[in-house]
């Protein structure tokens, strides 16, 4: 389930694997490579040095165009909770640092994520994202089925 506002994005999907699967392959950069990027093997690099206060970096190209996200982890609570800013280093896609919420929670069946992005500049962002997210989601339950 999606839910958007024009400042604020929520995308919750629930995974059929364990809690620890599902963290690692959102934290590792080999694990990254695979689906944060909404055009499928899009992703060039992913860097991060996975600490609070730690930075990381990812390379994509969409539409032969290069984007690089990049931010800083404020929240790690291994296997439950990450909180990390986000923004772009391209200058006709900055939008000032947001906040990424992920919550990685037990149910049946699997894990359920729930991303939270807030702090969009505007609801072109937001939509933005929301379809950014959407298909980088899809990838990411790709990697269970």
């Amino acid at each position: 389930m999606t839910v958007a506002t024009d400042t604020t994005l929520r995308i919750a999907r629930t995974i059929k694997a364990d809690r620890q699967r599902v963290w690692d392959a959102w934290t590792q950069p080999e694990h990254m490579k695979k689906w944060c990027c909404p055009q499928p093997g899009g992703v060039h690099d992913v860097s991060a040095d996975f600490e609070v206060g730690g930075a990381y970096e990812i390379v994509m190209k969409v539409d032969g165009d290069t984007h690089t996200a990049f931010g800083t982890y404020r929240e790690i609570d291994a296997p439950s909770r990450l909180v990390y800013t986000w923004d772009w280093r391209e200058e006709d896609n900055q939008m000032g640092d947001t906040t990424v919420t992920v919550e990685f929670n037990e149910v049946d069946g699997g894990t359920e994520v729930i991303i939270v992005q807030d702090g969009f500049p505007a609801a072109e962002a937001t939509a933005a994202h929301e379809e950014g997210w959407g298909a980088c989601i899809s990838h990411f339950e790709g990697l269970f089925s």
